[in-house]
């Protein structure tokens, strides 16, 4: 793949401050691209896709949703709370806004926690971008998978 006009301006988006304080690159300091293509062969490696994961996360979204910021338990042995405040944020891609919405799954079969946020579905969905590394909202495939219990798809 190649680093494309659309790609460069997608990543000066996600520097610090442009739509949210921190950004979304974290310490990364490699193209858009180059991450684009790592996470993706790491989702592959995993025997899954991004639309996967993000439904997973999508589904794990909507069962906690009910509690309107309390722990839900969803079966067989989650637990998950969906905590929202007021407002959009743009996608980096320039292809949307996802409402700001704080999701935290607890596998307690792991005692493992995996934090996302409704960007963060959007862009791994529609854009297989987990993140860059050191970003407080950096998503690493393998942890979602293992700790979502997402299937593999062949």
């Amino acid at each position: 793949m190649k680093q494309t006009p659309q790609l460069d301006m997608a990543q000066a988006r996600m520097r610090p401050g442009v739509i949210v304080r921190d950004g979304f690159l974290g310490v990364e300091t490699r193209r858009l691209v180059d991450l684009l293509e790592d996470d993706d062969a790491a989702v592959k490696r995993l025997r899954v896709t991004h639309a996967a994961i993000a439904a997973r996360m999508r589904a794990l979204r909507a069962a906690g949703a009910a509690g309107l910021g309390d722990i839900v338990t969803v079966a067989p042995h989650f637990e998950v709370r969906v905590d929202s405040e007021r407002g959009k944020l743009r996608c980096p891609f320039a292809d949307g806004l996802a409402a700001k919405t704080t999701i935290e799954v607890v596998n307690r079969a792991l005692e493992r926690a995996i934090i996302f946020t409704d960007m963060g579905i959007h862009l791994i969905e529609a854009h297989g971008f987990y993140n860059g590394r050191g970003s407080p909202y950096r998503l690493e495939p393998e942890a979602l998978v293992e700790t979502l219990e997402v299937q593999p798809s062949w």
